[in-house]
């Protein structure tokens, strides 16, 4: 495993030896959201499973309430930032934090929106401090909203994660997927037309980086459910340019459901074998770092072949 982890350390240049990382360790205020504790429950368990691992500490929001996914947009426009305005007015009276963590990219695209929003219109801000008011809230606009990705990449960051990692996936060649919302509109972390943040951390858990142009590809995303010959079509296209790839990794629930559960249906219309395993990116570290499928909720996974297990195990 050493000699391993050398030959990684030479090949790729980005890590400092285990011996002289030093780093302070974080407490985050964590907004799990809806998903996370229904259709992404294996995202929730493995995000907390692998924070926990490194030492960072993920502090559940009081009394959290839905952000309003994609369905409040369609009902209201003010609705659909007043929701996710009163997750962040709860998070603001929560002391001593000054960012709040959110996993679920359509959770994060929701808050980020009304943390940029209210910061560039005031009149905005007090309509929505109206609506709040009935539940003796205040939005002041102080806390900054951040993806996991974000944290991942940027503050644990890769020399952390090489130095704890236990199994390298050396054999392992995997495709990072980031889809829109993390990305989009909010130039924040990552190229939304170049997305590479998730590389330096997959290489530092030893694997190597599938070569492909839809990392931030949409996925269909509601599409599916709605317009499903579109979404079909959307997600054929990456599942298809990941051939080559041992598995894809993703950061978003939506993604997550697209890119697994009709994969057989897929590969139906198309004639071929689409089938992939997908895996939350907390999954794969955490993997990498030695914790166990049930700690990571493999199980809950729909796409994990007993071939991708036992690459996993060689």
């Amino acid at each position: 495993l050493n000699d391993c982890k050398m030959q990684h350390n030479a090949e790729v240049g980005l890590f400092t030896k285990p011996s002289r990382l030093k780093r302070v360790y974080m407490k985050y205020l964590y907004y799990p959201g809806c998903s996370l504790e229904g259709t992404a429950l294996e995202y929730n368990a493995s995000t907390r499973a692998f924070m926990q691992e490194l030492g960072e500490e993920l502090i559940e929001l009081e009394d959290w309430t839905c952000c309003g996914a994609s369905a409040a947009e369609a009902t209201s426009h003010l609705l659909s930032l007043a929701l996710p305005a009163l997750v962040l007015a709860k998070a603001e009276n929560m002391d001593g934090f000054k960012e709040i963590l959110v996993p679920c990219s359509a959770c994060y695209l929701n808050l980020k929106k009304v943390e940029e929003k209210i910061r560039k219109d005031s009149e905005l801000l007090e309509k929505i401090n109206i609506i709040l008011a009935e539940e003796k809230l205040n939005l002041r606009g102080q806390l900054r909203v951040r993806h996991l990705l974000d944290v991942v990449a940027n503050d644990v960051g890769p020399q952390k994660i090489f130095a704890r990692v236990k199994k390298p996936f050396t054999d392992l060649i995997v495709a990072p997927y980031y889809g829109c919302q993390c990305l989009r509109p909010y130039y924040i972390f990552d190229d939304p037309e170049d997305p590479r943040s998730m590389e330096g951390v997959i290489k530092a858990a030893g694997a190597n980086i599938h070569q492909w142009n839809m990392a931030g590809r949409c996925c269909g995303a509601s599409h599916m459910t709605t317009k499903p010959e579109v979404a079909l079509e959307l997600v054929a296209a990456i599942l298809k340019a990941a051939r080559g790839a041992d598995a894809i990794i993703t950061v978003c629930p939506m993604c997550q459901m697209n890119l697994e559960a009709y994969q057989k249906k897929i590969s139906g219309m198309c004639k071929e074998d689409l089938t992939m395993p997908v895996l939350y990116l907390p999954q794969f570290l955490g993997l990498a770092l030695g914790l166990s499928e049930q700690d990571l909720r493999l199980d809950l996974n729909l796409s994990i072949t007993q071939a991708f297990r036992n690459k996993l195990l060689s």
